[in-house]
């Protein structure tokens, strides 16, 4: 449904994601798919139409012997003859029963189901791309944040450095600043690995080395989530590429029954031939030369131990296994919908929680650095607050992710974006 990645309001992304559909590797076995399976509609309707054949041959024969001579040995000869040949046949099996008809139609419901299998590709790497960028974003979010506290983090040990060397401060008050600074200067490089980890499944997903991809970092919109449309009616899900393919398996199923039914019944088959011959190349398109037969075949299996009906049995039961895998893939569908609706609603509250509580901590942990500096708390009381307020701002930003995590996932549930007027023509 378009470029629905753009409701997240990042022009990189808007330039990255399209090329998804053209690079990546699963979605070009997709398409190679999509072509193997048109052409075999090809090669089934071609059946509808009449075989031709063409022959031609040339042919020298000849006898060897001795002739008659005054010795007592007489000298070889040899004699042949050349003799050309051309032959034109042709024949058509009408399909009164229905046989040809129904292959070409699972060749075509196969073939649908294939451009299904290639749009659900397409969409499930475009999802994984966009929440692998959005992580992205989200770890240079928190790269920055943790940056910064480092810089805190490093005045703050200083400072308790300047307060021990005036016998202010205890020796522990240094080593837990220490402390702080060392579990946050891990925190960094573990986010840097992460986000190493992320580019390049984002490499492999636009079919790149991943040494070769790079992004620098950027700007995150932590805010902006795609509102969920209110009142989604189910005739959406019709838009997801598993659903149609699962319903155009249904329809091959159904036409392979078809096909079983027809070998009750006998083939007929029409038949016409015409060849010339001749020894000399000249007079092979003489009409002289020129010889016709047509042809009428009937061909009907009396007796096969019961394989045409097992073959029908077979089909039919083919058919009920795909109408199940069928109704299964709509109740997944609604039951993915369902769930991203709910944590869509629950992760919004989650956000405004977080973002109370991160202010508070960051409130607090500027109270207590100022309690501290003035000799009324103990420093224990400091890392706390710097512990608090660091893992309340990553709480935030992580809840943040999610909810566009699900915004995506949302997209991917429903079979692609949306928008008022494209709601609309749905």
């Amino acid at each position: 449904r378009g470029p629905w990645w753009s409701l997240f309001d990042d022009p990189v992304l808007d330039q990255l994601a399209p090329q998804v559909a053209v690079a990546n590797q699963n979605v070009a076995a997709a398409a190679a798919a999509v072509e193997q399976s048109r052409a075999a509609v090809r090669e089934q309707r071609a059946s509808f139409l009449p075989t031709l054949s063409l022959d031609a041959g040339a042919t020298r024969s000849g006898a060897g012997g001795k002739s008659a001579g005054s010795g007592t040995t007489g000298a070889a000869t040899t004699s042949g003859a050349n003799r050309y040949s051309l032959g034109l046949g042709a024949s058509w099996e009408p399909d009164l029963w229905g046989r040809i008809a129904n292959t070409v139609s699972a060749a075509s419901a196969t073939a649908q189901a294939s451009e299904a299998d290639l749009a659900a590709a397409t969409l499930s790497a475009q999802a994984a791309f966009v929440t692998d960028y959005l992580s992205v974003r989200e770890a240079d979010a928190e790269i920055l944040t943790l940056r910064t506290t480092l810089e805190g983090y490093r005045r703050a040990l200083q400072i308790t450095q300047n307060r021990y060397a005036a016998a202010i401060a205890q020796k522990s008050d240094v080593l837990q600043a220490q402390t702080q600074l060392a579990n946050a200067q891990a925190d960094l490089a573990a986010l840097q690995q992460q986000r190493a980890q992320l580019l390049h499944a984002m490499a492999v997903l636009v079919g790149q080395a991943p040494a070769a991809f790079t992004l620098p970092p950027g700007d995150w919109n932590s805010t902006t989530v795609p509102a969920v449309p209110v009142g989604l009616p189910s005739e959406l899900l019709q838009r997801r590429p598993d659903i149609a393919a699962a319903e155009r398996h249904v329809a091959a199923a159904n036409a392979d029954i078809g096909v079983a039914r027809a070998a009750y019944f006998p083939s007929l088959t029409l038949s016409a031939s015409g060849n010339q011959g001749s020894t000399r190349l000249g007079e092979l398109f003489n009409a002289s030369s020129f010889a016709w037969s047509l042809g009428v075949s009937l061909a009907e299996t009396i007796f096969d131990g019961g394989a045409r009906g097992a073959r029908v049995d077979e089909a039919r039961a083919s058919w009920k296994q795909s109408v199940a895998q069928y109704r299964q893939t709509v109740l997944a569908a609604f039951s993915a919908v369902e769930d991203q609706l709910s944590a869509a609603g629950s992760l919004e509250q989650q956000q405004a929680l977080r973002k109370i509580a991160s202010q508070a901590a960051d409130q607090t942990e500027q109270e207590m650095q100022n309690r501290y500096k003035a000799g009324l708390v103990a420093y224990t009381d400091v890392v706390t607050a710097q512990a608090s307020a660091l893992s309340a701002r990553r709480a935030l930003m992580q809840v943040s992710l999610e909810r566009q995590t699900a915004a995506v996932n949302m997209v991917a549930a429903l079979g692609g974006g949306w928008s008022t007027q494209r709601l609309a023509a749905d």
